[in-house]
């Protein structure tokens, strides 16, 4: 009894909720392991949850329960959800925070969390982290059955991420979707969709030849170049993009396929 669970916030590290929220999943489930993947998503930021989330899923054992608790409808009518897929569990919002994960892993059975002997005795309208879904991500790491948590969900909600346009020459437009600690710009451009040979611009990056790693650049130099996430970033090697380029969310990258250079 007790599993692993992974827990993906915008609590921070400086009040208690973390801390609370461990505490109710080790009372449920004394024997579980608890991985933080992040306490420090953007405060409310769900195409950055979404996108470190299914990041990192993939790479725990089969039968992991990832809780994600970034919920700026905390409070309001939205549902919370359940869902499992062939390796893995997911608890979250019903807000689009979970849409890439099972976009690459799709749900098997995905359910409304209303069955409230799984939740705890007194609920606290602005923390169902705590409350609602930690309890039950703990209940899942114990071996619940999942239909046991309520009624079956089919219309889960998704997030308006920007769509990736091709150009009549064969090229690409993205934007730039998340900017890591390092600086990093991580566009919504998959590294399926790339040509084999491509120049890319951003800014005052203009046709930079993709790479295939950081150490073919010099120091202080911009580059673009595939993640280890599975998508487009641009990056300067020892340095931030985001400060050299000057440029964040919502930052329009090109792609142009080398032969038409």
């Amino acid at each position: 009894m007790g599993g692993l669970i992974t827990l993906t916030t915008d609590f921070g590290t400086r009040d208690a909720y973390v801390a609370a929220l461990k505490g109710v999943l080790l009372t449920i489930a004394p024997g579980a392991l608890l991985v933080d993947i992040t306490h420090e998503i953007p405060q409310y930021d769900l195409v950055a949850a979404a996108l470190v989330v299914a990041g990192a899923a993939p790479y725990f054992p089969n039968g992991a329960v990832h809780l994600v608790v970034v919920d700026p409808g905390v409070g309001s009518e939205r549902r919370l959800l359940a869902a499992r897929t062939k390796r893995a569990y997911y608890v979250a919002p019903d807000n689009g925070v979970l849409c890439l994960a099972l976009r690459q892993e799709p749900a098997l059975e995905l359910v409304s969390l209303t069955e409230r002997r799984y939740w705890r005795s007194e609920i606290s309208p602005t923390f169902h982290g705590r409350d609602i879904m930690g309890p039950v991500a703990a209940h899942l790491a114990n071996g619940i059955p999942l239909a046991e948590l309520g009624p079956p969900v089919t219309d889960p909600a998704g997030l308006a991420l920007p769509a990736v346009i091709e150009t009549g020459d064969g090229g690409l437009i993205g934007e730039i979707l998340y900017v890591d600690r390092f600086g990093n710009l991580i566009s919504n451009i998959p590294a399926g969709r790339l040509p084999p040979r491509a120049r890319v611009s951003l800014g005052e990056m203009a046709g930079e030849p993709l790479r295939r790693s950081y150490a073919e650049v010099q120091r202080g130099q911009a580059l673009a170049l595939v993640g280890s996430h599975g998508y487009l970033e641009i990056a300067v090697r020892e340095g931030s993009a985001s400060q050299v380029l000057r440029a964040g969310r919502g930052a329009r990258v090109s792609v142009t396929p080398e032969h038409w250079v």
